[in-house]
């Protein structure tokens, strides 16, 4: 999840991460243990609705064995994980945070997926990767820490083969100011929300077509309220993103969850396809 912003290194700075996964995840069993990504899906999923988001936006990418798929943003792997194991591809990940992307590393040695997901440390605006590398790429809940976004989705547009997918499943402007601290931001400093039609625009600017659109905020809305409800009752059985983002984690989420039902924010799932007469003109 983590990209750009004065602040947002130091948000998903993610010191010693690895240590504290061993730490929480000793309460499902001994190190030498296979995890399911189920069991994981409370801590690396990190973005509204979780694993089912997930595999919505999978699903309505199209995504298939054989694509290259890119999971930008990728934090701590769990997305590109659970996309490797569902529908039988490779992902390869990258994310600005060392931290995140040394536990996505770690986790996927636990699950035993190592083989099927890589991960690198990157900027999403400046990518190593060759033109036309990917046949899918991914970006859930990175936009909104990346002010140049005709950068990020020209970047975007370049790492895609014509007739390429590109699936954003990211949280919008709303009606009002949002609460912070956010999950992805401390302060509004380091937020860049766009709402939905200005999120169009800028990627259809940069020769990306709408394949599929859909407003997620009933969904979200639905899920904010069940969390929300949750959070008077037990504690949660598997480790959560507190492990991941510290002890404050709960205030952010609970920010969130009013964002959203309050309607401060909404949240956007789309595909986006590469347009052929943009890759013609490029050569």
């Amino acid at each position: 999840m983590a990209q750009e912003g004065n602040g947002v290194g130091e948000h998903y700075a993610a010191k010693g991460l690895v240590q504290r996964m061993r730490t929480a995840l000793a309460a499902l069993g001994s190190e030498d243990r296979l995890l399911t990504t189920r069991e994981l899906g409370a801590m690396d999923q990190f973005h509204t609705r979780g694993h089912a988001a997930t595999a919505e936006l999978a699903e309505l990418a199209a995504i298939e064995a054989t694509d290259r798929v890119l999971d930008l943003g990728c934090g701590i792997g769990g997305p590109a994980r659970l996309i490797a194991e569902s529908r039988g591809c490779r992902v390869t990940g990258v994310d600005l945070s060392e931290g995140f992307v040394e536990a996505a590393r770690y986790l996927s040695q636990r699950t035993g997926l190592q083989e099927r997901v890589e991960f690198h440390v990157g900027s999403a605006l400046a990518l190593d990767f060759a033109d036309a590398s990917f046949d899918v790429v991914l970006l859930q809940h990175v936009a909104m820490n990346i002010a140049d976004r005709s950068r990020l989705y020209r970047e975007i547009r370049r790492l895609l083969v014509a007739g390429g997918r590109f699936g954003t499943y990211d949280v919008v402007r709303g009606e009002g100011e949002p609460l912070y601290p956010a999950p992805w931001a401390r302060d509004a400093r380091d937020s860049f929300l766009l709402d939905a039609q200005a999120t169009l625009e800028a990627v259809e600017a940069a020769g990306l077509r709408v394949r599929a659109w859909h407003d997620d905020t009933p969904a979200a809305r639905n899920w904010a309220a069940q969390r929300k409800a949750a959070a008077s009752g037990s504690r949660p059985p598997a480790p959560g993103l507190g492990v991941v983002m510290g002890p404050d984690f709960p205030v952010q989420a609970g920010n969130h969850a009013r964002n959203l039902l309050e309607g401060r924010v909404g949240v956007l799932m789309a595909v986006f396809e590469a347009a052929f007469e943009a890759a013609l003109e490029a050569v």
